[in-house]
């Protein structure tokens, strides 16, 4: 449908308010900001439904979010059984866990979405103030629920918002279930559609309830349990600089490091107040050195050992360590290393890694994982990007017992130990973090020296990464060119090495570029493309699910920083990006 006819279909419907109406009625003359705002539907993507806040059916809310809970309130009451048995005739006793991070309008989104669901009969735990991410994954299982959201963007700028779905299960909804949501979803084509109800009525039926604080408690208690040498902490005295970036890690993980003995922990000041606005940072991504400024001032007064950043809604953290006078911003790929190393090594040594012990990683990840994992004889395991994935894979594990989870990780500094949440945790990550910088400090290292040590053990990966905006209509447009480019011309070579292999995960077809062999690459439909290089390295390339951005990535084993440039370089001439 045209996007002027949704446009006008929006200022005539009697469901929307007038403020609404007011702030579309004030781009009356504005074509390009009309076309931007109804083009197209919000789409679930590897982190669910995100956009920018405002009015039109490609922004975030209270009318897309009352439609995307209203889909999948009809997707819970259409399902035959739940994780206990449930069969539909008994919805109405089925629960949702409901949670929000820092930003605007989460504290109202979260309400609005609970509403939505008690007025399908759905009855709702929400939390009374902003969690980590991991919280609410944990607090699906804890609870018994059959489902659960997380209203939040993550790391992205202050405009934006977003909804992510879990199931039962605590983690996020792969295919085909998030394309059974959405379905769900669009089948709504009137907000009359939807149904909701007023909060006192809700409370009232016992439908509204606020989550009690002994999730939060069995929370920290399971982090805490992630903890290799627990005994060596109370007698270490590194010192730990720690901001959440205004957003929802700060009680959490000062719980966490001061309840297992940390005794040198300085919060950055300016940045420990909960703040949608972020005000002291252009962009709270700790994958962003220069989201660290704050805290690099802090840690060069206090002589810090570690600095870490936990984003708005605490689910990655970034890690940063004092070297010869300076702090150096270790990236995803090394932490995430640098944890493995250090889970592996320490079971181990105490004869508790399991002989079934499996660490999962996504395509896009360093190879070095790989290497570490074979050294301790656990097996490595690839997934697509999205943590989703990571979770699915713990879900398998526990139906069929064929291997123990160990740890999983994704390049974009998201970490897991443990199975107590199906998504990636900062709360534990941090604590980790600071447990390895303590144990490495009886061993005469830090951290960084210690992944040297890893460098001269495993060999010299390198990855690096980088993203290309394209916003608006042109954008999608760029982007759809650039992959149908590339998979009809694909590169023959990159980086001065021959391509041996392309990987379409879209056809999931594997091509060994030599002998023409095919082979499938085992894994869900996802529009990615992969190329192999005869001397190791690697890129890729995807349209990020969340972002209008366009990803490229890139690996070496060997060859350092020029080795990386020259890989980017071929490949932006090929993408034509």
């Amino acid at each position: 449908m045209d996007y002027r006819v949704i446009y006008n279909q929006w200022l005539a419907d009697p469901a929307i308010d007038t403020i609404t109406k007011t702030e579309l009625e004030a781009i009356a003359d504005d074509d390009a900001e009309i076309q931007d705002r109804f083009f197209k539907e919000l789409e679930f993507g590897t982190g669910g439904l995100r956009g920018v806040l405002g009015a039109g059916t490609n922004r975030l809310n209270i009318y897309t979010i009352r439609k995307a809970t209203q889909g999948l309130a009809n997707y819970i009451l259409a399902s035959d059984v739940n994780k206990s048995g449930m069969t539909r005739d008994k919805a109405a006793v089925l629960a949702v866990a409901i949670a929000h991070d820092c930003r605007r309008m989460s504290p109202e989104f979260s309400r609005e979405a609970a509403l939505v669901l008690n007025a399908n009969g759905i009855k709702t735990y929400v939390f009374d103030g902003l969690r980590p991410t991991p919280l609410l994954s944990f607090a699906v299982r804890e609870l018994g629920c059959v489902a659960g959201i997380v209203v939040t963007a993550s790391h992205n700028p202050p405009e934006y918002n977003g909804y992510k779905v879990y199931w039962s299960d605590g983690g996020q909804c792969p295919y085909p279930r998030d394309e059974a949501i959405i379905t769900e979803v669009n089948k709504i084509t009137d907000f009359s559609m939807v149904k909701t109800m007023p909060l006192e009525e809700a409370e009232a039926k016992g439908l509204y309830n606020i989550a009690a604080l002994e999730v939060d408690d069995a929370f920290i208690g399971h982090v805490k349990s992630c903890c290799q040498n627990p005994a060596i902490i109370p007698q270490s005295d590194i010192k730990i600089v720690f901001t959440p970036l205004h957003g929802a890690g700060n009680i959490s993980v000062q719980r966490a490091l001061g309840e297992t003995g940390f005794k040198h922990v300085y919060v950055v000041p300016e940045q420990e107040a909960p703040d949608g606005d972020f005000p002291t940072v252009a962009y709270p991504n700790p994958e962003d050195r220069k989201a660290f400024a704050l805290a690099l001032e802090l840690a060069k007064q206090k002589d810090a050992d570690i600095v870490v950043a936990t984003d708005p809604d605490c689910d990655r953290v970034g890690v940063a360590v004092k070297h010869d006078g300076d702090y150096i911003l270790l990236t995803g790929n090394q932490t995430g290393v640098i944890l493995t190393e250090y889970i592996l090594s320490q079971m181990k040594a105490k004869s508790t890694l399991p002989a079934n012990a499996a660490v999962i990683s996504t395509i896009v990840s360093t190879d070095m994982t790989r290497a570490v994992a074979r050294q301790y004889g656990a097996e490595y395991m690839e997934v697509l990007t999205g943590f989703k994935y990571i979770g699915e894979k713990i879900k398998e594990f526990e139906e069929s017992g064929s291997h123990t989870y160990i740890i999983g990780f994704e390049e974009s500094y998201g970490y897991l130990t443990g199975t107590y949440a199906r998504d990636k945790d900062a709360v534990a990550a941090t604590l980790l973090a600071c447990e390895a910088a303590a144990y490495y400090r009886t061993q005469g290292l830090n951290l960084y020296e210690a992944l040297q040590k890893l460098y001269e053990k495993y060999g010299e990966y390198r990855e690096s990464v980088e993203s290309i905006t394209m916003k608006g209509v042109a954008g999608l447009q760029d982007i759809k060119r650039i992959m149908s480019s590339l998979r009809k011309t694909p590169p023959v070579e990159l980086g001065g090495a021959k391509v041996i292999e392309v990987r379409d995960y879209q056809s999931g077809v594997v091509l060994n570029t030599a002998n023409n062999a095919v082979l499938a690459t085992n894994l869900p439909a996802s529009d990615v493309l992969y190329y192999a290089m005869e001397d190791g390295a690697w890129t890729c390339v995807r349209p990020s699910g969340t972002e209008p951005k366009i990803k490229l990535y890139f690996g070496v084993n060997g060859g350092g920083d020029a080795k990386l440039a020259r890989l980017a370089k071929d490949m932006k001439e090929a993408a034509g990006a």
